[in-house]
């Protein structure tokens, strides 16, 4: 009987880890999931596929208003068609010493028939952007739309109390940048020209080995100048 109880208790507990640990519902989400302010990133929005009979055909990313990103770029997705929208700021903001007042409000990817995401598969779509914006984390609300015509709206925004959200939408922590990880950076960016500039490195190798060789010449010659200047001594 105790046997018996004691399993009923084992199967409980690993009921309830399978339970917290495998999410109800797969979702749209950003990897990696965390970056540093005013750095780029290089963001990539991982997309599965819900449904067990349509393929999602479209994905819509929607940057945050309240964190204007100056520069965004795609990356090309096989089978895929990437269009941004645009829109004016009322406030410009600085970048690098220039102002600017348009900035990229909206990414869209759209598939050919063959290049679908199918039930059972995910995909990914990358993005590069920066300098990131000096907040807590970005918000990237998106729009997954089936070869039904249905849209799924991973909209909603993280919980106060940390709780996971019915659709939530893809967030992207930002943490504060270190003096220590900055002057790294920058110690790192001064010296990897010369590591990794081969006729630089080059040049360097054969300047010195012509330098020995020029020495080593000098004192040969002054060897035979010495001796051609000594007489020879003869006997009485």
């Amino acid at each position: 009987m105790k046997t018996m109880r004691r399993l009923g208790v084992v199967a409980a507990a690993v009921f309830g880890l399978v339970a917290v640990a495998v999410p109800a519902s797969a979702h749209v989400t950003v990897n990696p999931s965390s970056a540093v302010q005013g750095g780029y990133a290089r963001l990539a929005f991982r997309v599965p596929n819900e449904s067990d009979t349509d393929s999602t055909t479209r994905l819509e990313v929607h940057l945050p208003e309240d964190a204007p990103v100056a520069s965004v770029m795609t990356s090309p997705v096989p089978g895929w068609t990437a269009t941004v929208t645009k829109r004016k700021l009322d406030k410009p903001i600085e970048v690098h010493g220039s102002p600017v007042s348009e900035v990229v409000s909206v990414v869209t990817w759209v598939a050919t028939a063959d290049a679908a995401i199918k039930p059972g598969q995910f995909q990914e779509f990358p993005i590069s952007l920066g300098p990131l914006p000096t907040v807590d984390q970005m918000v990237f609300k998106a729009l997954q739309t089936y070869s039904d015509g249905t849209v799924v709206r991973w909209i909603d925004e993280p919980a106060g109390d940390g709780t996971e959200a019915e659709s939530p939408a893809p967030v992207l922590k930002l943490t504060a940048a270190t003096t220590t990880g900055a002057a790294a950076q920058t110690t790192a960016a001064a010296t990897v020209p010369l590591a990794q500039d081969g006729k630089a490195d080059g040049g360097s190798g054969w300047t010195g080995v012509a330098g020995l060789v020029a020495g080593v010449l000098a004192l040969i010659l002054a060897g035979l100048a010495l001796a051609r200047t000594r007489k020879p001594t003869g006997t009485a």
